[in-house]
């Protein structure tokens, strides 16, 4: 099986199965999903391992819970309904532990080519803009 046969939300629960022991090591940070013709190709993590205070630095607190991450992959792959039309550009998924509680914020930006717009459309598609007045 090719992975551009597998839908964007099985792509997106394989991720979470490569990322898990990652995952349980910290408690916030940015998932990356780079996406192109619908296919995850990189992904990982952005995160900030140690943080300082007063002069002093502080190693990973603990990190994601088995409940935290289920309730961080169901979000994600139900955050993909909001995925409109376009197959190529990034997801990222920002998320916290707060008060005991997974936060999770998805970002979703998408990328076009317009090299390829105009392969695909006639010259006088559309209007021709008058330049010098721009």
């Amino acid at each position: 099986m090719k992975l551009d046969q597998l839908s964007l939300a099985r792509q997106l629960d394989i991720v979470f199965k490569e990322l898990e022991d990652e995952l349980a090591g910290i408690s916030s940070g940015t998932l990356i999903l780079q996406i192109r013709n619908n296919v995850i190709g990189k992904f990982g993590i952005r995160h900030s391992p140690i943080a300082g205070r007063n002069g002093k630095l502080t190693g990973p607190e603990q990190g994601l819970t088995e409940r935290h991450l289920s309730s961080f992959r169901h979000m994600a792959l139900e955050s993909l309904k909001f995925k409109r039309h376009w197959t190529h550009g990034e997801v990222s998924y920002d998320f916290t532990i707060r008060q005991g509680m997974i936060i999770v914020d998805a970002i979703f930006e998408s990328n076009y080519n317009m090299a390829n717009l105009m392969i695909r459309y006639p010259r006088n598609t559309y209007h021709e803009m008058n330049t010098d007045s721009l």
